[in-house]
């Protein structure tokens, strides 16, 4: 009975093999149930064959996703060990460092320890040689009580009466020149403090790059970006001029490029088509020319609202759209947009102080710095391009003075030009407000230090307000009056030749003599 079960199986399994339906009967002869039988079996090796070879290969897919998972653990694992080499660098240098500086320290209280016991030793001199000059006084005292015929309290008395009636009218006389002396003062020291109090009110602006780091969420959108053979990235870079960098940075692409507005466009459009998902060259193309049209209404748009946030009012549309173009420009780190809108409060407040009309010293402040927005014209000065401007979009003739006149450059014809001048310099030229790099910085201040140095009679030099003005120190016997504006004269002009300088440096020879006598 199992074995007739076992062939009906068989029959079945290849009939349903081949397609073939088989009438069954009881009189098949055993050779052709053999066969049908070995049919059966070879269908269902065949079949067993196929799916060890689909375990295999399921096997095979598996091993090398775990693989791969491995090997991006290794990698991050590495990543992690060299980070913390290079902390622990890090440390064993500053350790280092300050192992030196203990050193430094207990040279210097040694130091400190000598100096307090030569101290001491002079006190204790000067304590024995008040001691003896008290001695001699009180004998010199003896002596002229004896040759005066008067005791030394009846001396005192007659020579304090003689003092007051003396110190009365000099007080006198000194308070009646203090008075006038303040009044004549009044004005000017009032000023002062003007300035000092507007001074407090300017804050630090952010230091702009030549970079921008564009953030992504996994390093597998680097290759969509780049393109098949690089059409993409390269199609991005003719679009916005910018450089794009992409390197081994983890999760970054980086933007290079000097023209912040076209960072800026680079970095929105590569935002859109990320979150789109679409990237090739016809969809760059178009995604670019959208984003400059968003930035280009943008930029008119900040420079309306600033326009209002200062209380400016009739301005050419060109010149807010100038106004607007600051925001994306910066001049040693310090934002133009933000520095214009500072030097317009400061003008303001101070025009107020003095009695001028602050809304016309606002809008000079707001466009005194109009001449670095232009790519145009660039072989002419910034103030000077921003007089052409103001001149051109029908501005007032003072404003357009002050513009021109802010870094004297041409002659100042209203009482608005000398004030935006000290407040872009309040603005601009104040420690914080524009940075560069520290040992950039520093050479360059030891650089005009030592240019001053060379010239002969010059015994000190020191540059002060971050680099705005050189004071020079010369020997009153070795250089006179003459040759000291002709010194000062000298070193501008080298300065002038040899050095990279923002704004201007002021160049002030200091030439003193001294005459000292002691009373006795």
């Amino acid at each position: 009975m199992t074995t007739g079960l076992a062939i009906g199986i068989a029959i079945a399994a290849a009939a349903a093999a081949t397609g073939v339906t088989l009438m069954l009967t009881g009189n098949l002869s055993k050779k052709r149930r053999s066969a049908i039988l070995k049919e059966a079996e070879t269908e269902a090796e065949m079949i067993k064959k196929e799916k060890i070879l689909q375990a295999k290969e399921k096997f095979i897919q598996l091993k090398s996703e775990h693989d791969r998972a491995v090997n991006e653990r290794n990698q991050k694992v590495a990543q992690s060990e060299q980070r913390a080499k290079q902390i622990e660098a890090g440390l064993e240098n500053q350790k280092r460092d300050l192992e030196n500086k203990n050193r430094d320290l207990d040279a210097r209280m040694r130091d400190a320890d000598k100096l307090k016991e030569q101290y001491n030793a002079q006190m204790a001199s000067l304590d024995r040689k008040k001691e003896e000059l008290a001695g001699v006084i009180a004998e010199q005292n003896t002596r002229l009580e004896t040759i005066g015929g008067m005791t030394a309290q009846e001396a005192k008395s007659i020579l304090m009466e003689n003092l007051k009636s003396e110190a009365q009218a000099q007080a006198a006389a000194y308070m009646n020149e203090t008075l006038e002396e303040a009044k004549m003062t009044a004005s000017k020291e009032a000023k002062k403090i003007v300035v000092q109090s507007i001074q407090r009110v300017a804050t630090e602006t952010a230091i702009e790059n030549s970079v921008t780091v564009f953030n992504i969420e996994s390093d597998e959108i680097k290759g969509r970006i780049i393109g098949r053979e690089g059409r993409n990235i390269r199609a991005l870079e003719a679009a916005t001029g910018v450089e794009i960098i992409v390197d081994d940075t983890p999760e970054a692409i980086i933007l290079s490029g000097f023209d912040p507005v076209r960072r800026e466009i680079a970095r929105l459009a590569l935002h859109q088509l990320v979150t789109d998902g679409r990237i090739h060259p016809a969809r760059i193309e178009e995604v670019v020319t959208k984003i400059e049209k968003q930035i280009e209404e943008e930029v008119v748009e900040v420079g309306k609202r600033t326009a209002i946030d200062l209380g400016i009012h009739n301005l050419h549309p060109e010149l807010i759209r100038l106004i607007g173009k600051m925001k994306y420009r910066s001049s040693y780190g310090q934002n133009l947009l933000q520095h214009a809108r500072e030097t317009a409060n400061l003008c303001g407040i101070m025009a107020a102080e003095l009695g001028l009309n602050a809304k016309t010293a606002r809008r000079a402040g707001l466009l005194h710095d109009i001449g670095k927005v232009p790519d145009d014209q660039p072989e002419l000065p910034h103030a000077a391009i921003g007089m052409l401007l103001a001149e051109k979009y029908k501005e007032r003739p003072d404003i357009v003075n002050a513009i021109g006149a802010h870094h004297d450059e041409m002659e100042m014809t209203s009482l608005i030009a000398p004030i935006v001048q000290v407040c872009d310099a309040i603005s601009g030229a104040r420690p914080g407000a524009r940075r560069e790099v520290v040992e950039s910085y520093i050479k360059r201040l030891k650089e005009m230090e030592d240019i001053a140095m060379a010239y002969p009679g010059v015994m000190k030099t020191y540059a002060i307000q971050a680099g705005r003005e050189l004071r020079v120190i010369v020997g009153a016997d070795k250089l006179d009056d003459a040759q000291s504006d002709q010194l000062s004269h000298d070193i501008a002009k080298k300065i002038q030749e040899e050095m990279t300088y923002p704004g201007q440096v002021k160049i002030t020879v200091i030439r003193e003599t001294r005459a000292v006598s002691y009373a006795k």
